[in-house]
């Protein structure tokens, strides 16, 4: 009998060995040229980061297999590349299809800039390699499908250091680069005086040449930010990680700007930084945008009327909003006079719950609509939580409010 009753155990064990084994045996080997391009992307992250220029060019392809000027742009891109303080640099390869001695890749580039980035700026790639001797050389490195290019793809990049941000610039003159980071460094402080402390600080701004330079950093067409002085990249959070933000300036709009609206155009993009943690799908773009241009124009001494001069004459001639703007009414593309109503739209609905609530209560608010995981609700329920009333009071709040202000 005690034979017997040991036999169920063994058979158990052995199901289980049976079952890792064949799990083990699942998993499929990793592709050998995969594995290959990996290490020589591997080695090329290494050499960037230690700034390693001759490790750097060993790992690309040389003469005929790279292509027409293809290497030398290679060593170019390295160079310009240098005054970028990077913290972190990787690639991670997602896919190769090779013919022979050659091959394409895709890959997922990876960096963080030293000092400023909390997570990684993430870009998608095209590889193009040769094999030589058994050996893979990258012969090319691409932004891939819609990606926008990097800055360092579009000349050799000058870094001007404040106090409170890096700026990074392609073709424009180290003086043009200290403007922006005197602007930047009064807009840290004066983002944190409105938002509270609960961010890292400090920001990187990229200044590019152009309009089209300014375009190709975002993968986007020049058209799309034809008079745009500047725009915030980084994808909104709710993910329990804030990912790295890029305060992207277009020079040929900025050129028009006078020294105040300058000012409120970087502290309105510092204000998307230090928000970000808490802008989420539930966040409307009449909370973001207005909450970004109540900041940056707290302190300017501007009158409603001086900063919404399109909705003031909407109200001089009895056309009140009968909603709050909508997330189409802010495309770039879109009418200008339409555009202009949905910033100011925004913008008095902040300065009202700031006036009539006080600012603390509009952070609150801030905060309690991007707590939501989706948007249905959300703005409802920060509403009666917070401030203590409901969509339709609020509009009609909104409403008497503009009547008062802009008249």
């Amino acid at each position: 009998m005690a034979g017997r009753g040991r036999v169920p155990g063994v058979v158990a064990v052995c199901v289980l060995l049976l079952s890792g084994l064949t799990g083990c045996a699942g998993r499929p080997a990793p592709d050998p040229q995969t594995v290959a391009v990996q290490q020589v992307l591997d080695r090329r992250a290494t050499a960037v980061l230690k700034g390693d220029r001759s490790a750097f060019l060993a790992t690309g392809a040389q003469g005929a297999d790279a292509g027409a000027g293809r290497s030398a742009a290679g060593a170019a891109e390295f160079d310009r590349l240098r005054a970028v303080p990077l913290a972190a640099w990787s690639y991670r390869v997602t896919a190769v299809h090779r013919t022979g001695d050659r091959a394409g890749a895709e890959a997922e580039l990876r960096y963080r800039i030293e000092g400023y980035d909390r997570a990684p700026v993430t870009a998608d790639r095209t590889l193009r390699l040769t094999r030589t001797a058994g050996h893979w050389y990258v012969s090319s490195d691409e932004p891939a499908g819609k990606s926008g290019r990097q800055l360092w793809e579009q000349g050799t990049v000058e870094a001007v250091h404040g106090a409170h941000s890096l700026v990074l610039g392609v073709g424009q003159p180290k003086g043009a680069l200290r403007t922006f980071a005197a602007l930047a460094d009064r807009a840290v402080p004066t983002v944190t005086a409105a938002w509270g402390a609960d961010w890292p600080g400090r920001v990187v701004v990229l200044v590019p040449k152009s309009l089209e330079g300014m375009a190709g950093l975002l993968g986007a067409q020049a058209s799309a930010y034809r008079g745009i002085a500047a725009v915030t990249t980084g994808e909104t959070g709710g993910t329990g990680r804030t990912p790295a933000d890029r305060i992207v300036v277009n020079p040929d709009a900025y050129r028009l700007l006078g020294d105040l609206g300058g000012q409120v155009v970087l502290t309105h993009e510092t204000t998307h930084v230090a928000t970000r943690a808490h802008t989420t799908p539930a966040t409307p773009l009449w909370l973001s945008e207005g909450y970004a241009d109540w900041v940056g124009y707290r302190d300017s001494g501007r009158t409603p009327l001086q900063v919404a001069p399109e909705l003031g004459r909407s109200v001089a001639q009895g056309q009140i909003p009968a909603a709050l703007p909508k997330d189409a009414d802010f495309a770039f593309a879109g009418d200008a006079g339409k555009l202009a109503l949905a910033y100011e739209g925004g913008w008095t609905a902040c300065l009202m719950i700031a006036d009539r609530w006080g600012e603390a209560r509009l952070n609150a608010f801030y905060r309690a609509v991007g707590a939501h995981r989706r948007r249905a609700g959300a703005v409802e329920d920060a509403l009666r939580t917070v401030l203590g009333t409901t969509p339709q009071d609020f509009t009609r709040q909104w409403g008497a409010y503009l009547k008062t202000r802009l008249s």
